[in-house]
């Protein structure tokens, strides 16, 4: 039998229900894995919480890995009992997921399930951000808001390794040294200082920043235009505290001609090509040590509404699994 998650109504933590099924059959073109590790992200919440509408009754989870059990017809590159992991194959928090071949990843030898999982939604999305978003290059300077977060603590690493200075902000002391570990030059505690004040006291000028990368929303955006240098770009990529109130664009022009960008990872791995050459590059820095992946927490699959909690108040550091 197959375990799964989903919920049919819309609303809190408490809506995700564990259920029982047949597993499915491997159909063309596809691969039956038995997953080891379902990836939790944000999105998954905008999901339940009616956000981003889905249709229901609606199983979450994008990304995760595992072993295949079956392989279907015109399938070529794969054996049963390889390791692979996936970055946009909803319905992932189950204990057997159908995967299409052309979208699964081999995972190499020496890298876990967990951190695999990482390397899909918070990887590849740190990857898109310091790769072609917005270049990162030496001599640059960057702010991440949630530093302490699966992506924040990667596109740190990313960003240092392209040789960019970074900026981050975090909300505990425990989430500091998280941050700092990454590589952060300067880490700014949100929780006991205005942000916008202790960038500008930290870098002595009032926009010291080339651009900004905000997964909050809400809550840091206006300001952020306020730090951006002349041209710079500002980077939204998520809303943990909420989304963007509509604003004038003229506040743009005002500051300075900034761009903004409000980017996804599906574009970015819509081609299979794509896909590959960002995986190929995340995969390779965690097999050789260059990129350090933090899981922080590990859930039974059957408790993924305590790990939904946990996310949403911010309870969490780095990339949270959930374990079948």
């Amino acid at each position: 039998m197959r375990t799964f998650v989903s919920f049919s109504t819309t609303g809190g933590p408490d809506v995700l229900e564990l259920s029982t099924g047949p597993i499915p059959g491997a159909g063309p073109g596809t691969l039956l894995v038995e997953v080891r590790a379902a990836g939790l992200n944000y999105i998954d919440t905008y999901h339940r919480v009616g956000l981003y509408p889905v249709d229901l009754p609606y199983t979450p989870g994008l990304d995760g890995s595992g072993v295949i059990v079956a392989i279907g017809d015109g399938v070529d590159g794969f054996e049963i009992g390889d390791r692979v992991v996936w970055p946009s194959e909803p319905g992932s928090y189950t204990s057997h997921h159908v995967v299409k071949a052309n979208r699964a990843i081999a995972v190499p030898d020496g890298v876990s399930f967990a951190a695999a999982t990482a390397a899909m939604v918070a990887g590849l999305t740190a990857h898109y951000l310091a790769k072609d978003t917005f270049v990162l290059e030496p001599g640059h300077t960057c702010l991440i808001h949630a530093g302490a977060g699966g992506v924040g603590l990667l596109l740190t690493q990313i960003a240092r390794m392209a040789g960019a200075s970074v900026v981050t902000t975090v909300s505990t002391e425990e989430k500091e040294a998280l941050s700092r570990e990454a590589g952060a030059d300067h880490v700014i505690r949100y929780t006991e200082t205005d942000f916008a004040l202790a960038a500008r006291e930290l870098m002595s000028v009032d926009r010291p920043f080339d651009v900004i990368y905000d997964s909050v929303g809400a809550t840091t955006f206006l300001t952020g235009l306020e730090l951006i240098k002349a041209c710079g770009t500002m980077v939204l990529f998520g809303q943990s505290s909420g989304p963007v109130e509509p604003f004038n664009p003229g506040l743009l022009a005002q500051n300075g001609s900034l761009f903004l960008t409000r980017p996804t990872l599906f574009n970015h791995i819509a081609a299979d090509q794509d896909l590959r050459r960002r995986a190929d590059d995340v995969l390779g820095w965690i097999r050789d040590g260059k990129l350090h992946v933090r899981v922080g927490a590990e859930f039974p699959l059957a408790d993924a509404a305590r790990a939904h909690t946990a996310l949403e108040g911010r309870q969490t550091t780095g990339k949270v699994v959930l374990v079948p």
